[in-house]
Parts: C-alpha cells; structure tokens; sequence
C-alpha cells in the first residue's frame, strides 16, 4: 500500500514559510505557538525574511525557542505580549521591551474568543495530516487550540518529528490557511538534577499523596525529585497543566494507572509537555495520554471533580500570613501566574484534595529565606492568604487554611532555615503576630529528629502516629490538656487544675529534642493532626538522670498506648546515653505503676506516704513489647 501523500492531496495550502508570511500584515496580532511546540521556522523567517512585517504585536505564553522578535535588533518591528517570562524572554523584560499580562491560565482562552485579545495569525507546530485531514498539536494543546480557532489566519509548520497526541488536540486543514512543511528536531529539555534540599521536599510532598490521589504538578526540580519518593503508591492518577520525564518512571514502576481517577479514568489528563526525546517517543501514538486544551484542563470546576486531588505548585517566597509570590522578584517580573491558582482552588474543593505550595527554604546560596515577615516591596500575590493550604519546604509542612495569624506565622517559621528563625519570630512579635513570650530556641541546634517519626499499630489495631512534638503542636496540645477529665489531671499534676495557659503549654511544645524530648501520638482529624497521648523526659545533663511522664487522653487509655510510649521513649533514652528515669505515681494510678512495673526495665519504688518515687534503670532492660 502506498504511503499517504498529505503534500498532494493538500497541494492547494501548501506554501513555503515566505509564501505564508503574505497573509501577515503590518499591526497584525500574532501567537507564537507554546513550549517546545513553538514553530521554529515560522518564527525565523518571520524576523529575518518577512520584512514587509512591520509594528506587529507578538502574542505568547510560554516558549522555549529563540525568540528573535523579542531583541533590541528588532525592536521597531515587534512588539511583545507573553502572559509568562521564560528564561528566553526574561532579558526583554529587564529592557523593558515587551509587555506581561498577569492572569489566570483558565481564563486565557475566553480572552481570545471573545476578541478582548484578538488575534490575526496564528503561527502553530503539527503533525503531518491523516488521511482524514486531521493535524495533531502534538506536545502543546494548552491555549494554542483556542488561538488558532479564533485566529484570522491560521499558519502550520508541518513537522514529522512532532509526537502525535490524541485527545482533543487535533486542527483539520480545512480550519488552516497555510501548510508549511519543515522537519527540525523537537526542543528538548533534559530533567534537571536533584539536591539534596529537593529530595528532601520531594519526600516530605510524598507523604500527603495517598494511594489513590490524581496529582498535578509540572516539569522542573521539584516534580522530578518528588516522583522518587512516589514509586511505592498505588493507582495515581494524573490530571495537570504539564508534565516531564518524571511520568515515564512512575507508569513503568507502576504507580501511576490512573485506575481510580473520578473522571477520565485511565487517562492521563495535560495540556502540554516538556522533557527529552525519550518522553516525545513515549507519548507518540499513546493512548494513556489524552492532551486537552487549557480551558478543559485548568477549569477548577473540572479539577474539583477529582477525589483526592493534590497539586504541586511553586512559590518564589511566602510571608508570615500566607501570601504567596510566584511571578515576580519584587519589581522584576520573573515568571507569571500560570495556572497556579486555578489548581489551588480546583483542589481544594475536592473530596480530600490538597492544594500544595512548594520552594525552598532559601535562596541565593542560603543569604535569603523564602518564608519572609513581609513580602520584597513590588512583589505580587498569587495566591492569596485566604487560598493557600499546605506550604511545604526542605524543613516539614505547614498547614494554614483555617489557621489564625499567630498559627500561620508560627507554622511557617517551623518550616523556614534556623538561621532565619530568630529573625522571623523578632518580626512576628514586631508586628503583634505572635505573642511577646513567645520562647525562641537556639534553632542552628535544635533540629527536628525527623528520625523519631513512625506509624505503628496498638494491640488492639488502632494505627497511629508517634513523633517529636512541634513549636506548631501548642493549640492541638491545649486541646488535649483540656479534654482531660479530672481524675486524668490529678493523676498527672497531682492537682485539680482546671487551666493550661499559653505561657504553661508552649514550654512542652519549644523543646531543644535532646535535654527535653517530648513523643506525641497523633490521629488525623478535620483540622489537622489531634495529639492523644504525650510521652515527657527532661533529663539533668550532669547526672544523666531524666524525669518521665506521661499523658494519655481518657478515651484512649487502656490501648496500650502508654506502654508503647515508655518502650519507645526509654529506647531513645538509652540509644542517648541516659542512664535512669525517674516519675512520681499517686497510689490511685495504679494503670501507670502497672505499667512502668511491666515494662521490663529495673524498677526501684520509694512511698513517702502521699506519692511513689520509681527509679528506672535504662541499662537493665528485659526486652517487652506495646503488645503484650
């Protein structure tokens, strides 16, 4: 059978790139095709050929190429309009030669449909047409569909090296004016190298991905370095604005089937792609990649409609409050506002989703922190303080939404480097964001054991969560001091205290984690982890002798919780060179003698008439479990 001549069968819109520019007039509006789709010859030969174009208006969001049209050589000739500053741009915006125009990816479309932004030529990349007449887009649907449908004219470089994507991605001849045939290689870009810093927000991302989840999240650091810590999930899906190599990994390991997506299901969802050749091959032909365009794909009401969707966005620095910066470094328009915000609001009005806010802790090689008392003068919001949710960097996860002023600044200032801490909490009292006695620890020291963290299950099945407590743990911490019943607190304070103050609370949750340990056990809850049990050292450095209690909220008690935390705290204890604990027991807590009685280690008891002293020696320990 012979092969299907396109070039024939279309002969009467076949032109060369200069018999095309003809349709172009002087003050014509033009789009330049997106990413690495951008029509490379079109564009050259419009700058370098076409010189009857003149006072023309380049309209773009995104491109990858060159870009000639945007250079002091040329600029009588072009004007420029990108609503996003890529890196080949970025220098024509420091000259002040084109224009940026902020605004939602989602609403770019209605903006050239309704003619707000009229365009006149459209300058796309496709694949050669099928017998059917049908071009594919290829990597870059996203807003070049709704560009070249509402676009006077309609001028295609026909290049047999472009992916052919199916989905809603495909222009018919009949709605082009002008076939350019003009085979170059596809633009590549190769997935960038981790950090140790990425790895670790990658991983800490992870951990709020359940199985199940459809995820979004773009090319660059950090997706590729999260899709490391994602191998072992099950059945993610995939909805997102863009995509890179990093989807290849998680297809192949399994992890991504898309098999419980609400909608679209067993499709992976984009709108456009950038990565290596390898990914251009991998999506060819495939039909586990749908490509729709951005007002399909970035609709919030679309990206609500998934359950448990998380989206993985970037910010440039975040305040005390919340406000998020994305596009700009003060006065200098960096980037642009993408589609950040529609997947913010998409997610979190989905059943379970989580709208994530990633960066770094700092920047220019750890001189600035990215979590500032206020943002750099000039810089703008994209997400407000009323959308942001999870915000995650190298050092945890803070959630805000529903948060107060004071729990904002104090969960960002948890997660921002220690070196910028202290500053951070100076600006926070400045600014009567947190409290004046707010205590300050000597953070360079005081790290988070990170290590401690881990899932375990009580005898009776229940699953919980043991970890360090955290500066942030003070209201959840409260919360629990106060569900105590009476008899609850007489056991642990010997008193009838009806009252747990801020000033009392925030010195069990500030702790330096090596004098001062504290382990709490935590359960999901609507607004946020809920702290059941607290297990306490505070250890005398000079004689290695440490003083232990324990707190377990009633309707918890008798799981084994409270042997499960001496077991493990006492491990810690001893892995740190603590020789003994010591606690005080009334005579009516006959649990917690039981339990310290039990638990294996060497026990002395001394009755003074009101309370039991008991001694425990650390380095005498018959090994027991929670469990028995």
């Amino acid at each position: 059978m012979d092969a299907f001549d396109w070039k024939k069968k279309h002969a009467s819109r076949v032109r060369t790139a200069i018999e095309a520019m003809r349709l172009i007039r002087p003050g014509h509006t033009i789009f330049i095709g997106t990413g690495c789709a951008q029509p490379r010859h079109l564009v050259n030969v419009l700058v370098e050929e076409a010189k009857h174009v003149a006072d023309a208006h380049i309209i773009q969001l995104l491109t990858i190429g060159d870009a000639p049209y945007a250079t002091e050589a040329f600029r009588d000739r072009f004007k420029m309009n990108s609503f996003f500053i890529a890196d080949n741009v970025r220098h024509a915006f420091d000259n002040g030669i084109g224009d940026y125009t902020p605004m939602f990816l989602a609403d770019i479309p209605q903006e050239f449909e309704s003619g707000r932004i009229p365009i006149d030529v459209a300058l796309v990349s496709v694949t050669p047409p099928d017998v059917n007449g049908l071009c594919s887009l290829g990597v870059s649907v996203d807003v070049v569909k709704s560009a070249a449908a509402n676009a006077k004219f309609v001028i295609a470089q026909v290049n047999a090296n472009m992916p052919r994507t199916l989905g809603n991605s495909f222009l018919h001849v009949n709605n082009i004016d002008a076939l350019v045939p003009y085979d170059e290689p596809m633009i590549t870009v190769e997935p960038p190298a981790s950090t140790d810093v990425l790895r670790k927000i990658g991983q800490n991302i992870a951990r709020l991905v359940e199985n199940g989840s459809t995820i979004e999240c773009g090319i660059g650091r950090i997706p590729q370095a999260l899709a490391e810590f994602l191998h072992e999930k099950k059945d993610l899906g995939v909805h997102t604005e863009m995509f890179g190599d990093w989807i290849i990994e998680l297809i192949e390991c399994g992890a991504i089937t898309c098999a419980k997506k609400t909608i679209n299901r067993n499709k992976i969802v984009a709108s456009f792609c950038m990565g290596s050749q390898k990914l251009y091959d991998y999506i060819d032909n495939n039909p586990l990649f749908e490509f729709h365009p951005t007002e399909y794909v970035n609709d919030p009401f679309v990206i609500s409609q998934h359950d448990k969707m998380v989206g993985i966005n970037v910010g440039l620095e975040i305040d005390l409050t919340g406000q998020v910066c994305a596009d700009s470094l003060g006065y200098r328009f960096y980037s642009g506002i993408g589609g950040q915000v529609d997947f913010i609001r998409g997610c979190a009005r989905s059943r379970e989703g989580k709208p994530i806010i990633a960066l770094p802790s700092t920047a220019k090689g750890d001189t600035v922190s990215r979590v500032v008392a206020k943002l750099t003068e000039g810089a703008g919001v994209v997400t407000t303080r009323g959308d942001v949710h999870y915000v995650v960097t190298e050092y945890g996860i803070a959630y805000l939404h529903g948060k107060t002023i004071r729990e904002r600044a104090l969960a960002l200032i948890n997660i921002a480097h220690p070196k910028f801490r202290h500053e951070l909490i100076h600006a926070a009292k400045a600014q009567r964001y947190v409290q004046e006695d707010q205590i300050e620890l000597a953070w360079e020291q005081a790290h988070y054991p990170e290590e401690l963290e881990r899932h375990d299950t009580l005898r009776d099945g229940t699953q919980i969560f043991f970890r360090p407590v955290k500066p942030t743990d003070e209201a959840a911490l409260s919360e629990m001091l106060y569900s105590l019943s009476a008899d609850s607190v007489k056991k642990r304070y010997f008193t009838h205290t009806k009252t747990f103050p801020h000033k009392d609370v925030q010195r069990l949750t500030n702790i330096d984690y090596h004098n001062d340990l504290a382990i709490v056990g935590v359960v999901p809850s609507p607004a946020g982890d809920e702290i059941v049990a607290i297990a306490q050292y505070f250890l005398d450095p000079k004689t290695q002798v440490a003083e232990v209690a324990f707190i377990v909220q009633d309707e918890w008690q008798d799981k084994g919780m409270g042997s499960y935390l001496l077991t493990y705290i006492g491990r810690i204890g001893t892995q740190r060179g603590i020789r003994t604990f010591y606690a005080t027991v009334l005579p009516e807590n006959k649990a917690m003698l039981n339990i310290f009685h039990n638990s294996g280690y060497k026990v002395n008891t001394e009755f003074d008439g009101e309370a039991y002293s008991l001694s425990l020696d650390l380095a005498a320990h018959k090994e027991t479990t929670h469990r028995e």
